[in-house]
């Protein structure tokens, strides 16, 4: 990404909690409203406290006004809550939350145990109907909500069912809220990536297997999602809401 595409002072003065901060997408997300100029949240599990702590210190040399990284489980109810609450203590406002924080596990949907399906819809989906409701609760007009959804939330393959059921439940949530929060003065988007270069991307058994194959032009970095992530939250986007924005090099219509 060069400097030129980077709009310094574009979220001065505002707050963003990102989830799923410490690596992949999240960590690419907090980069990119931290050289913005924006004061950051960076929420992720606790047993990624370590990489988050190396985020943290790359977004403050990014420029971030300030940086608050939190321990949060998003699919506890209470955790998300303590993290809005600290965040509102610390900072006094929430202008933009993105969801991100998120996992796949791959098995046939009849080998999959009624636990795994609650445990990936509660990280994947539920975790951001948590932090959607605490932010139409504190946020000011101007605030803005990303989801970061995914193509498989429109067409999917094999040993997925669970994220994909939980993402495509995501993009209608966007729709859901940006409806709601319209008499709040609150807009909601989402982006659905495609294949993104990151762990989740490379440990997928289809894709270790050779039976799911990426062309190089089809597959994307974490940055390229965070540009659109960063737009979508941004005044440029006022005119948006309730929109699932495809950014996936055209790998959608290659499935």
């Amino acid at each position: 990404m060069v400097a030129a595409e980077i709009r310094k002072g574009c979220f001065q003065d505002k707050v963003v909690i990102v989830t799923g901060a410490a690596g992949g997408i999240g960590a690419a997300t907090a980069l990119r409203f931290a050289a913005e100029g924006a004061a950051l949240v960076l929420v992720d599990l606790s047993a990624a406290a370590a990489k988050r702590e190396t985020v943290m210190e790359a977004c403050r040399a990014n420029g971030a006004a300030d940086v608050l990284a939190l321990d949060c489980d998003v699919s506890r109810e209470d955790d998300v809550a303590a993290v809005v609450d600290a965040a509102m203590a610390r900072f006094g406002h929430v202008d933009v939350v993105v969801n991100v924080a998120g996992y796949m596990a791959f098995k046939l949907i009849q080998d999959f145990s009624g636990d795994e399906w609650r445990r990936l819809m509660d990280v994947n989906f539920m975790g951001a109907v948590y932090f959607t409701q605490a932010a139409l609760r504190v946020m000011q007009p101007g605030g803005a909500i990303v989801n970061v959804s995914s193509i498989h939330a429109f067409q999917t393959t094999a040993r997925v069912a669970p994220y994909a059921a939980a993402k495509a439940a995501l993009a209608s949530l966007t729709r859901s809220t940006a409806i709601e929060g319209k008499a709040l003065g609150i807009r909601a988007n989402a982006v659905a990536p495609g294949a993104i270069d990151t762990p989740m991307f490379w440990t997928s058994p289809n894709i270790a297997s050779g039976e799911e194959k990426v062309p190089d032009n089809m597959l994307g970095q974490p940055e390229s999602i965070a540009a659109v992530v960063a737009f979508l939250a941004s005044s440029d986007a006022a005119f948006m809401t309730g929109s699932t924005v495809t950014a996936d090099g055209g790998r959608l219509s290659a499935l």
